[in-house]
């Protein structure tokens, strides 16, 4: 039953939440990070939600709402959509209690998300893609379960879901040995951080709670600005598991009561701390799960000498998309750049670029050019790695200086999203 009072919401039926699932989800760790407690100056623990049966904590929610549905479910069987984890979750509680699930999901997720769906679910799903984002595969859902007679499971705008996934918070203060001071989660619908954040307030009125959004899909922080859940007009969905248009009514709702901040992390700023927590910790996050992650360089002072946990919310990174995330890595560090550079069609050109324009530490990671005979000059697509952000306009001076004529197309989204 929903309740209007927040508050009891997220205690009560948090706790009751927790009661229903211990048996049920794993109790992911709580672990101290020496390397980040040393750079930021604090004490820094990673909740590992990306251990979690299914990867995430999504498996929370889907499986204690429809636990409290079971037999209307079993009999209409349910319908969701998701970008992927919460599908994960829903598929593994009706492969766990025998329910028929129609999984919607955009066209756009990763096949590594789709594979695992059909794991988890086995024969009690089926997969049915439709439209390029979350807001997109929902319409359709709603539609197919007003058509069908089917219950929909919505992924975060329900208060049993949202106490599902508020019993990540009663594991971090069960295991936490000192007070917190912040607490970083990632927000998509806001579903986990409507759960965590009231629990956490409720217990511990001075912890700070900080929700962080990709830049590219600030949702909550549109609604906070807007005073309620407002539809963007646009998303950037490469953090795929937190691109959502519009957040939940709910979860705007208790957000706006209990959270502290939002914070917005450049999608480039996402991709070099997922290659960070693989390279330095072995840990695999998905975009979404290392949000709260990069959240950190932008709280560093504001951490210093204090207690902080940090929630990482999914490991279900695609393998196939890490050539991706290193080059947005590069080029938000402002270490890739990529120009149009015209070579003059004389013998030499080419090699004069090589060794005078070039630096000793630069490296050209793409080269696409054809000589036209009738041209005075051949234009070439250049992608150029540096050794160091400072050699950027030693690099510019060096092509000006001989003569070498360039667009950077960096700076220009529609050429860049053409050519790159």
């Amino acid at each position: 039953m929903e309740v209007a009072d927040t508050r009891t919401v997220q205690v009560e039926n948090v706790l009751i939440a927790h009661h229903f699932l211990k048996d049920v989800v794993v109790h992911t760790p709580l672990q101290k990070n020496d390397y980040l407690s040393e750079k930021y100056g604090a004490n820094i623990y990673f909740k590992r939600e990306d251990l979690q049966h299914v990867r995430s904590f999504k498996l929370r929610g889907a499986y204690y709402k429809i636990k409290k549905i079971e037999d209307e479910a079993r009999n209409a069987g349910v319908v969701c959509a998701s970008a992927g984890n919460h599908a994960q979750g829903v598929a593994y509680a009706c492969a766990q209690l025998k329910i028929q699930a129609s999984i919607f999901m955009p066209q756009t997720t990763p096949k590594q998300k789709i594979d695992q769906v059909r794991m988890f679910g086995r024969e009690y799903v089926e997969i049915i893609l439709a439209g390029d984002t979350f807001d997109d595969s929902a319409e359709s859902a709603l539609s197919y379960c007003e058509e069908h007679g089917k219950i929909f499971i919505h992924p975060f705008d329900d208060f049993d879901v949202i106490a599902g996934q508020g019993t990540v918070a009663v594991e971090i203060m069960n295991d936490m040995e000192e007070p917190i001071d912040y607490v970083f989660g990632s927000i998509g619908g806001g579903g986990l951080m409507s759960g965590v954040s009231a629990y956490v307030k409720n217990l511990s009125p001075s912890s700070k709670i900080i929700g962080v959004e990709p830049a590219g899909a600030g949702s909550m922080k549109a609604a906070f600005a807007e005073g309620g859940a407002v539809a963007l007009d646009w998303i950037d969905k490469f953090v795929d598991g937190a691109a959502v248009k519009c957040v939940g009514h709910h979860t705007y709702d208790v957000c706006r009561r209990y959270l502290d901040d939002i914070l917005l992390v450049p999608e480039g700023k996402v991709c070099t701390t997922i290659l960070d927590l693989y390279n330095k910790h072995a840990i695999i996050a998905e975009p979404a799960g290392a949000l709260s992650v990069a959240a950190l360089d932008f709280y560093k002072e504001e951490i210093k000498g204090k207690s902080v946990v940090v929630i990482i919310s999914g490991g279900n990174n695609d393998i196939g998309r890490m050539q991706e995330i290193k080059e947005k890595s590069l080029i938000h560090e402002g270490l890739l750049y990529y120009f149009i550079v015209s070579f003059p069609q004389r013998a030499g050109a080419l090699r004069q670029f090589l060794t005078s324009v070039l630096g000793p530490n630069d490296d050209i990671t793409t080269f696409e050019y054809t000589k036209k005979n009738n041209k005075e000059s051949g234009p070439a697509l250049v992608g150029i790695e540096l050794g160091d952000r400072a050699d950027y306009e030693g690099l510019l001076a060096r092509m000006n200086e001989f003569g070498f004529k360039y667009k950077e197309v960096n700076n220009d989204i529609q050429l860049f999203g053409l050519l790159v």
